[in-house]
């Protein structure tokens, strides 16, 4: 899956049914529920409760079974959680929140308590980005980037509805990602019609009866309800990527129940959609020519050209042979990539400019080099399993819930001749990224969303962190975003291609200023700036 967190390169999203839930009365109508603002706000305004009427104490309510985190002899994550002291619980939520006497689902919650009791500040909850991403297993990670200030908080992570260990979503997907190049042609591009229609098909096929209730409103729903269950008053977040969309929405559903909030790798409320690389060209052009001339440094090591400009043509050509179609690996693992795919491999690869990531592109596009020149090619174990997960869908549970959340938030353009009007402007300024950033996804065929997205009216004194060379959400995303939150504070690290700062990239300016802000609960006077450590 192309994620927008890095932090989803550490995990497995592989997802485990829980089954625990609340007894079930009769549901009652959509018709007859409150309309969505007067029940959220309600809920902002009305302690651990929700408002009359609304039916909802039961969930803020509940008492949460803590225990152990493992569920079998085989489950690796679960084994490490419980060295660490972790311990997990289910959260029952309502599936429908128009209907909170219907159907039920479990969201699955872990907690690395504060060991700094005195001190306590409260609970900090975490969203990894994707959409679709998991952060169960994330408490003892972020505990270590806040260094001192770890002790003092409750540190909960949580898989969104449909995510991971939470009540599961399967659309029985083919494949691990929908991000997907248009390719090179016009065939190319009517394949991919009809393939992300299949998705979409797919989708609907199996899994009707949720579908209109997976959703950004929903999930930040299903945060208030954590809190309440935890019985915090408010609730500190930090979120990385479409985590800051989510915490976004969350500031305008509950205000007032929010206190520490970092936002890290912005998104734009407005640039959010279905095509969520729109519009980020030119950051993805300038993160591979700085790859590039990282890689002509090192021709010796990878044979892709001795200048930054002889790397470049070594892609494009890469690319134009992928149209035929590419054959890398050794039997029993073979496989065959297309120009659909090699650009989104590439696209994956570039959001992180650290030495480890830069190497793994160099080592796959010397294979993909010599591949394209019809020569044998051997596969690393891990770019092997890459390609198992984006052409065999090992993780396509993933894969499913992302597409769900985004097209559950926003509605797509249907015509697929605006996407291919868009594709045909783009390549002459862009013509790697172009037609992966404008394509069609599987949201041009999904049911419209429920309800409206959200608009931010409320201001929100949020930590808001941006790189100068993100490729995923870019740096005026982060920009956009200050704006519409007067009272946030912005931290710019410049000159890094990166997308994901604080505990993850080895910035100590960075690290330093948020977690200041998390020990003393005090924004910056002014707006903030770091730089981007030599190497």
């Amino acid at each position: 899956m192309i994620t927008l967190s890095p932090a989803l390169r550490r995990v497995s999203a592989a997802g485990v049914a829980l089954a625990a839930c609340l007894a079930a009365s009769p549901a009652v109508s959509a018709a007859t529920a409150p309309p969505a603002a007067d029940r959220d706000r309600a809920a902002a305004t009305a302690g651990h409760r929700t408002g009359a009427g609304a039916g909802l104490d039961r969930y803020y309510r509940q008492r949460l079974a803590w225990g152990t985190c493992l569920k079998g002899p085989d489950d690796a994550m679960g084994r490490g959680l419980e060295k660490t002291g972790v311990r997990c619980a289910d959260v029952t939520v309502p599936l429908d929140y128009a209907a909170p006497r219907g159907r039920t689902i479990t969201v699955a919650i872990s907690r690395l308590k504060a060991s700094d009791t005195r001190h306590r500040i409260g609970s900090l909850l975490l969203n990894n980005g994707g959409p679709g991403g998991p952060a169960l297993q994330s408490p003892p990670d972020v505990r270590k980037a806040m260094k001192t200030v770890g002790a003092r908080y409750d540190i909960i992570g949580f898989d969104p509805r449909f995510v991971g260990r939470s009540t599961p979503l399967d659309c029985g997907w083919p494949v691990g990602t929908s991000i997907l190049s248009a390719g090179l042609s016009r065939a190319s591009f009517d394949r991919q019609v009809t393939f992300q229609k299949g998705l979409a098909d797919k989708c609907r096929a199996t899994n009707a009866s949720v579908l209109p209730h997976i959703s950004t409103r929903n999930t930040a729903r299903d945060m208030d309800v954590i809190r309440g269950a935890l019985g915090e008053r408010k609730i500190s977040y930090l979120g990385y990527s479409y985590g800051t969309y989510l915490g976004t929405v969350y500031t305008q559903l509950f205000p007032g129940r929010f206190d520490r909030t970092v936002l890290d790798g912005a998104l734009a409320p407005d640039g959010y959609g279905p095509r969520l690389l729109q519009g980020a060209e030119p950051e993805n052009e300038r993160a591979l020519s700085d790859w590039a001339a990282w890689a002509a440094r090192r021709n010796a090591t990878y044979g892709l050209g001795h200048t930054r400009a002889d790397v470049l043509a070594t892609v494009r050509g890469v690319v134009a042979a992928s149209a035929r179609g590419l054959t890398v690996g050794t039997a029993p693992e073979v496989f065959h990539l297309d120009d659909t795919q090699v650009p989104s491999l590439i696209t994956a690869e570039i959001a992180d400019d650290t030495e480890p990531q830069r190497a793994a592109l160099g080592e796959h596009m010397a294979v993909l080099h010599k591949a394209a020149s019809g020569r044998p090619t051997r596969l690393s174990p891990q770019f092997a399993a890459a390609l198992r997960n984006m052409l065999n869908g090992e993780d396509a549970k993933s894969a499913g819930a992302q597409s769900a959340i985004i097209c559950g938030d926003k509605p797509a353009p249907r015509a697929p001749e605006r996407y291919w009007r868009d594709i045909e402007r783009s390549r002459t300024e862009h013509a790697l990224f172009g037609p992966l950033t404008n394509n069609i996804g599987p949201c041009a065929f999904w049911d419209r969303p429920r309800e409206k997205a959200t608009q931010v009216r409320h201001d929100a004194p949020a930590l808001i962190v941006a790189a100068t060379g993100d490729p995923r959400a870019t740096y005026k995303n982060g920009l956009a975003l200050h704006g519409l939150l007067p009272s946030s504070r912005l931290i710019t690290l410049k000159g890094a291609n990166r997308h994901g700062i604080y505990g993850e990239y080895g910035n100590a300016c960075v690290d330093g200023k948020v977690n200041r802000y998390l020990a003393t609960g005090r924004l910056p006077e002014d707006d903030q700036t770091c730089v981007k450590r030599a190497g």
